[in-house]
């Protein structure tokens, strides 16, 4: 009797779809992950184009977080399925439709720049727009091959087991990312971590290579206007009349992980240097929204103004190692002075964006040290 060899019954058709499936597999398995690490951080990514579509997206800002965890467990989801090979004629159409939908909107994306990069591998891997959008090309091609071979693919687990393994996948993604959002995220891929130099990731190197910018000018002539190079502009000409001068990115050049750090007080004095030399901890609160804050965790937040003071045996030099940093405006810094007086002496000034990134928490806290980050933690998990 003839023996059948298990190598021949590996098609051409079916090594495509497996080849598919599991890179795609992969790549939703990797990009679900590390969202689920930093929930936080993609809810402010979608916030950003939210904020950044304006009208009618603006209203969909409470969404934000729903929005953020619903990608993040159809990501996971996805990429388990494909890589389990559960009900993979129905995933590879959904992975179709996902790509359908994104592969338009990065490129859209990338021809308006409404934001930096698109978040869709966290911070972990930090991809441009552009680069997002050939990610995509390639991914929705790897969708389409899998679609066509669907059918090539075989049910390894039984109808029960392909259920348990999907609430399975559901439940412990829920229960990781709700431990990440009441705590801090467990891998910390941002400037910010603890151990981190501030100083020196704020420097520029001697070599780094400027933003390269296009200038033109526009004169006007006769009611007529004209656009010159910086070469053959009207200079000296009085027959022309200036109108304005137009400058475009052509090329981004070198950006340290740490540009846009700046700490003012209430009288606009730039506290960055003293709080990034002083010699002894530094104690910085981070409130990005007053208005969004934590209001349980605001005795905590005294308790830790006290302690500073205490541990330092000088009440002279208090506000000099605790501070309290927001984002928000001069109107809800007064509210909350009013509501909180023990702390107004205490509040300074900063990026929002910035103080996002500082730490995943509203409430939260960082400690410094010589420019070091000694500490970071979450009010919530502080007694």
């Amino acid at each position: 009797m003839k023996r059948n060899n298990p190598a021949s019954r590996l098609s051409p058709s079916r090594l495509v779809a497996s080849i598919s499936r599991t890179l795609l597999g992969l790549v939703f398995v990797f990009s679900g992950a590390v969202k689920a690490i930093d929930p936080l951080g993609t809810v402010y990514k979608i916030e950003d184009y939210l904020k950044a579509f304006g009208g009618f997206f603006t209203e969909l800002l409470p969404l934000a977080e729903v929005a953020a965890w619903g990608l993040i467990i159809l990501e996971l989801l996805l990429g388990v399925c494909m890589l389990l090979n559960i009900r993979t004629q129905w995933t590879s159409w959904l992975a179709l439709l996902f790509y359908l939908v994104m592969t338009p909107l990065t490129l859209y994306i990338a021809l308006t720049n409404p934001v930096s990069d698109c978040g869709c591998f966290g911070d972990a891997v930090v991809l441009t727009n552009w680069q997002t959008f050939w990610k995509n090309v390639v991914l929705i091609l790897l969708a389409i091959l899998l679609v066509a071979c669907r059918k090539h693919t075989r049910q390894l687990w039984s109808n029960w087991m392909e259920l348990v393994l999907v609430v399975l996948t559901i439940v412990v993604a829920v229960a990781f990312m709700t431990w990440t959002r009441l705590h801090l995220p467990i891998k910390d891929f941002r400037p910010y971590k603890i151990g981190n130099h501030l100083p020196t990731l704020m420097e520029y190197p001697e070599d780094a290579e400027p933003d390269q910018y296009d200038i033109s000018f526009v004169y006007a002539k006769d009611g007529v206007e004209q656009t010159f190079t910086l070469e053959n502009y009207p200079k000296g000409d009085s027959t022309w009349t200036f109108v304005r001068q137009d400058s475009r990115l052509i090329k981004k050049g070198y950006e340290p992980p740490i540009h846009d750090l700046e700490i003012l007080n209430a009288d606009y004095e730039d506290l960055t240097w003293d709080i990034l030399e002083s010699e002894e901890p530094v104690t910085l609160v981070v409130m990005y929204d007053l208005a969004k804050a934590d209001k349980s965790q605001i005795a905590k937040v005294e308790a830790l103004a006290n302690n500073v003071e205490l541990s330092l045996n000088d009440s002279e030099l208090s506000l000099n190692h605790f501070y309290i940093l927001t984002g928000s405006g001069t109107d809800e810094i007064i509210n909350f002075s009013l509501e909180y007086p023990a702390l107004s002496d205490y509040i300074c000034t900063c990026d929002p964006v910035t103080l996002k990134t500082i730490v995943r928490a509203n409430p939260g806290a960082i400690v410094l040290q010589n420019g070091i980050v000694i500490d970071k933690y979450n009010l919530r998990n502080r007694d």
